[in-house]
């Protein structure tokens, strides 16, 4: 059976936690994330640990934001980790998403819009003019032509991010809350099956899953959602 197309976000308190998880949730998701907190807690040996034999992809998100030539460096500094999906944050700029994409050519660089953290009170204090969703499809365009390829966007942007980026950009969607579970930090949200159905190509899930009794359960039971899902709307998952 065909993993589900879910990143499981591995923000564990300890790496002997995340390597649990991600043993227990690799049978039924495509990927894991390993976030910026594990990843400085850990450094480079975390990757060995969660990847193990399984050979799952990795999503590294680092969110780098910083100028080019700094950037392209710790792309370059990553390389050997073979991650499938590297993040940078949209805002640093095209010069800086092409140094990014440069440096690691065999890595899908994905570029952060906004946070969706991010309310739109947050955003008009931080001088981002106008809805959310005009500012998330702005900088998409520009990432996409700077050469990233993929976007980092949340459940509620997905359909305007599309019909501007086209099919072959691939949209991750963080902020995918099943139904019953809390919100927590995050605004901007949807269902799984929602954001799916939407159009989103990989989905981030972290709490929901790993804060369960039984995360391999969990994340089975949202795989088998996302099958119905792309069975009753014709998406391939």
């Amino acid at each position: 059976m065909t993993p589900a197309p879910i990143a499981v976000a591995l923000d564990a308190p300890d790496l002997e936690t995340a390597a649990r998880w991600a043993s227990l949730v690799t049978p039924h998701v495509s990927t894991v994330k390993v976030g910026l907190e594990l990843y400085l807690r850990y450094g480079p040996d975390v990757i060995a640990s969660i990847r193990g034999a399984s050979g799952v992809r990795l999503f590294l998100d680092l969110k780098l934001h910083d100028i080019p030539n700094t950037v392209a460096g710790a792309a370059g500094a990553v390389a050997r980790l073979k991650p499938a999906i590297l993040t940078v944050h949209a805002t640093g700029g095209p010069a800086m998403i092409e140094a990014a994409v440069n440096a690691l050519p065999n890595t899908q660089i994905a570029a952060v819009t906004l946070l969706t953290s991010l309310s739109e009170a947050d955003l008009e204090r931080i001088g981002v003019n106008g809805p959310a969703s005009d500012a998330v499809r702005r900088l998409a365009v520009m990432a996409v032509g700077a050469g990233a390829q993929a976007l980092v966007c949340s459940p509620h942007e997905i359909t305007t991010v599309r019909a501007e980026v086209g099919p072959d950009i691939t949209l991750i969607i963080p902020g995918v809350r099943p139904v019953g579970t809390a919100s927590q930090d995050q605004v901007r949200v949807a269902t799984p099956e929602q954001a799916f159905a939407d159009g989103a190509d990989l989905l981030v899930i972290g709490r929901p899953i790993t804060g369960s009794a039984d995360p391999g359960a969990t994340a089975a039971g949202i795989a088998a959602s996302l099958r119905r899902t792309s069975a009753a709307t014709g998406r391939r998952s």
